[in-house]
């Protein structure tokens, strides 16, 4: 496909906007500081909300893959989409759908409603890519690299506000209902904000959606992770699992062949699989393993009651989101300062940095994890390591794509990333399952069997990025 040549010309609406980065990234910084308010927010309370709807730890995690899940098809609709009709238009669709989403978790009587408003939920994942986009086509190189390290940095600094807020309301309302309505509220007044004046992106690409792929991709992703979901006991030889997952692989790589044939395909697979690109889409997948994984057996480890289980130390959800407080701090320094960092070493070690501290810090909790100020510490290091990695990773791929596909491009990552973390939900619920004690809830040894995958996930990473062809930082 082709990007038109000379775009039309614009309505005065729709006027070249000055080349500052404040001038185009405008409204933007507030859907994404919302967007980090509600995929770390529910982290805190995610313990309650076991006990609100009488579900155990492992079944836990799928109120995390499940969004994850829909993430997964939603990034590359919404970013090819976006290509094709305009990023704003797409934009605004995403934040209705989000809204609608938080809404119904909110208000969810039961687990499957709550799982069908996590689905709804689906888009945020698409907002970065394409708020990305859109400033990639409003300024010029310089200008969108600072531009796109402050929408990772709202990002990280609403996700270091969510969890504390929520846990703040949690404890002054003491109710878990009133306590998800404040993100709801929060969704719902950004979409009429979308309509005051974020710009539209100008160039469009030609062709059409990929509506067999995104079938494909859905129906595969959904056998794959419910045969996952089978093996919570350990059982992964039986029928219930083998039989999805047979079928998820078969559908999958069906997709992947879609993918390669048609003439526009739903996600650049050829990209995935280029020397220059492929490293860092599978860095980009094992980011998503341990930065989605962990985040439900965190909180449920920290709110676990020694004196049942052995382990953990009895957290409400404010207390929860204090001990998280040093991560999500963490995350926004690593996300801010990348350009900084990147600028002396270069992105590529910038990355190499990142990970390697991840994979170090993920050990630490494997080894020790009996005081709280162990995990605080460690966490602090973690989301440092995390926001360098948030902050480099869509630049170093986003510039290699051609303009016209910038959406696509910048959706790739995101999808990678979200499949990572939809995956890592799965095996690490069946993980957990594994090491199920007596009480009903899991073994230690299961907690410490997740992060050691977590470092592994991370140190994988490093060398990932280690073996990539170095590109111009």
């Amino acid at each position: 496909m082709t990007a038109t040549a000379t775009p039309p010309p614009a309505s005065p609406a729709e006027q070249p906007l000055p080349a500052s980065v404040t001038a185009v990234v405008g409204l933007l910084i507030l859907f994404e500081v919302t967007s980090g308010f509600l995929q770390v927010g529910l982290a805190p309370l995610l313990p309650d909300l076991a006990g609100h709807l009488g579900i155990g730890s492992a079944a836990l995690n799928w109120v995390v893959s499940v969004q994850l899940l829909a993430a997964a098809v939603c990034v590359p609709l919404f970013g090819r989409l976006g290509d094709l009709y305009g990023h704003r238009r797409m934009l605004r669709v995403a934040l209705a759908a989000i809204a609608a989403g938080t809404l119904i978790v909110a208000l969810a009587p039961d687990y499957a409603t709550l799982l069908a408003g996590r689905v709804l939920q689906g888009p945020i994942a698409a907002l970065l890519p394409l708020e990305i986009a859109l400033v990639r086509d409003r300024l010029p190189v310089a200008d969108a690299r600072r531009a796109i390290a402050r929408l990772v940095g709202a990002l990280t600094l609403g996700a270091m506000a969510g969890g504390v807020v929520m846990g703040l309301v949690d404890s002054a309302f003491g109710s878990l209902r009133l306590t998800l309505l404040v993100p709801a509220a929060l969704a719902v007044v950004c979409v009429p904000v979308s309509f005051v004046a974020v710009p539209e992106s100008r160039t469009r690409a030609g062709g059409r959606v990929d509506w067999a792929g995104v079938v494909l991709l859905s129906a595969g992703m959904v056998a794959l992770l419910g045969g996952i979901s089978g093996a919570e006991g350990g059982s992964w030889g039986s029928a219930r699992v083998l039989v999805p997952v047979t079928l998820g692989v078969v559908l999958l790589a069906v997709w992947v062949r879609v993918e390669l044939r048609g003439s526009e395909p739903l996600v650049d697979v050829r990209a995935l699989a280029a020397r220059t690109t492929a490293p860092f889409y599978c860095a980009a997948f094992l980011f998503g393993v341990f930065y989605f994984g962990s985040q439900a057996p965190n909180s449920t480890f920290y709110a676990a009651d020694p004196e049942v289980t052995g382990y953990g130390f009895g957290l409400s959800a404010l207390s929860i989101s204090l001990v998280l407080l040093p991560g999500a701090v963490g995350s926004v320094i690593g996300s801010l300062g990348t350009a900084a960092v990147a600028e002396r070493i270069g992105y590529r070690r910038t990355l190499m940095v990142a990970f390697a501290l991840v994979a170090l810090t993920f050990l630490q909790f494997a080894l020790l994890h009996d005081e709280i100020w162990q995990m605080a510490a460690g966490s602090a290091f973690t989301g440092l390591g995390m926001g360098l990695a948030l902050g480099a990773m869509p630049t170093v791929i986003v510039e290699a794509s051609d303009p016209a596909r910038s959406g696509i491009s910048a959706a790739l990552y995101n999808n990678v990333k979200t499949v990572g973390g939809a995956v890592a939900g799965g095996v690490f619920a069946s993980l957990l399952g594994a090491f199920v004690s007596s009480t009903g809830e899991p073994g230690e040894g299961g907690y410490e069997a997740l992060w050691l995958v977590a470092s592994a996930a991370a140190l994988t990473a490093l060398v990932a990025t280690v073996v990539a062809r170095r590109q111009e930082s």
